[in-house]
């Protein structure tokens, strides 16, 4: 089991603005309202190195909407521990994390839009992102 699986367990994340996957891999990201996506995903990020430093530097989430897409799982958005956090992300039909996204200063997602794979999510603060359900760490061109 991966840090990753084992903090979504409890329903935790790390406080870091990062992209996730259950296999371990981690991105750093940055909020970045110029692109398509509003987002620009970053270098590879070490977690159990940033985990190892403080264990303790997580935060609890929890969803305030979701979109269920069946048997392809789910899209749940919501807050963090403090006001200002924000996340997303993709569950299997099971609940399985699939991918995880973590904004320290987005505020809360409470918006959700799905058109085809490409979801934009919008938080109280009217930050807007755009993923691909399938793959967070492609681009998203203007459609």
């Amino acid at each position: 089991m991966t840090s990753i699986t084992e903090l979504w367990k409890d329903f935790e994340l790390p406080l870091r603005d990062a992209l996730h996957f259950p296999d371990g891999s981690s991105y750093d990201i940055a909020l970045d309202p110029e692109t398509p996506s509003g987002l620009t995903v970053l270098a590879p990020l070490d977690l159990n190195a940033l985990l190892a430093e403080d264990p303790s530097w997580t935060s609890s989430v929890d969803g305030l909407i979701e979109v269920d897409l069946r048997e392809m799982g789910l899209l749940w958005g919501g807050e963090g521990s403090h006001g200002s956090e924000g996340f997303v992300c993709r569950l299997t039909a099971q609940r399985a994390l699939m991918w995880a996204i973590f904004f320290m200063d987005s505020n809360p997602f409470d918006q959700i839009q799905l058109t085809n794979n490409v979801a934009t999510f919008t938080s109280t603060s009217v930050v807007n992102i755009r993923v691909d359900i399938d793959d967070p760490r492609s681009a998203i061109s203007l459609r």
